[in-house]
């Protein structure tokens, strides 16, 4: 699936190179927040699209759970994923996370790896990377972004839908409590994350064009700037690799004191950090 708002400047680049990596059997649903004229014109040829199983479009900006729990509900697929629109996925994305979750039915959400090749620590990451059946290796965490990933849609028949305050975040750690590995796929498959200010493609330049264009991640931790905002994507890509795989970490009293400082930093106008 995938969610636009807001975005001809991007979707030109992001839906046909999506469309261009799906097999015979693959289909997109999309799904369309708000009334921008731009966006919706940019759409209307992929509309009768024979790849494009379904076209919703919502006139209020309804965000993200809304539509992906139209997804889960009404897919009957053995896989569901979303790419954001501002994201151009990998040629055979699909395919190899497909295979990699034939040979091993544990795992729950195999993602793609949106940073850019200076964000990689190996002195970090190789401590979570594991070979498994197939010689399929992930760098393991307990979420992925919430694009370019492939989900089993056994696990959302068994553990349900994003709770209402639910993010996809916490919905791939609960799945993790449950006993699911998740992970990135290693070597990494990348996504082309156009809104990181160091992508070829973005038209994030200056502190008008992020104010403009405004990222949901940038605007949720109080990032203002530019410099902010790469900051923050560095240090995003630093926690991916060092985050611990215990579940237990991001729940009970650790979870409420690391909310209690994000909200302080960002009320006294610093940027949160991850």
């Amino acid at each position: 699936m995938m969610i636009t708002y807001k975005s001809a400047g991007y979707l030109h680049l992001s839906l046909p190179r999506l469309l261009e990596t799906l097999g015979e059997r693959d289909r997109v649903w999309l799904w369309h927040n708000g009334d921008d004229e731009a966006t919706i014109e940019a759409l209307r040829p992929f509309t009768t699209d024979s790849r494009v199983h379904r076209y919703h479009h919502s006139r209020e900006n309804v965000k993200l759970r809304e539509p992906t729990t139209w997804l889960w509900q009404e897919s009957s697929a053995r896989f569901v994923s979303k790419v954001d629109d501002d994201c151009r996925v990998a040629p055979g994305w699909i395919d190899t996370f497909a295979d990699a979750h034939e040979a091993n039915p544990q795992f729950g959400v195999v993602g793609s790896w949106r940073h850019p090749d200076e964000d990689f620590r190996p002195e970090l990451a190789e401590k979570k990377i594991e070979t498994f059946h197939g010689g399929h290796r992930l760098m393991r965490n307990l979420w992925v972004q919430g694009s370019g990933y492939l989900l089993s849609r056994d696990l959302v028949d068994t553990h349900g839908y994003l709770g209402p305050q639910e993010s996809f975040t916490g919905y791939c750690i609960r799945l993790a409590r449950g006993g699911a590995v998740n992970g990135f796929y290693y070597p990494f498959v990348p996504e082309d994350h156009m809104d990181d200010p160091r992508s070829e493609h973005t038209l994030i330049h200056t502190d008008e064009d992020l104010r403009q264009r405004m990222p949901l991640s940038a605007q949720a931790n109080g990032v203002n700037t530019v410099a902010d905002w790469t900051a923050q994507l560095v240090q995003s890509a630093a926690v991916l690799q060092s985050a611990s795989l215990d579940p237990r970490v991001y729940g009970g009293w650790r979870k409420k004191v690391k909310s209690a400082q994000k909200r302080l930093r960002t009320m006294t106008g610093r940027p949160a950090q991850w």
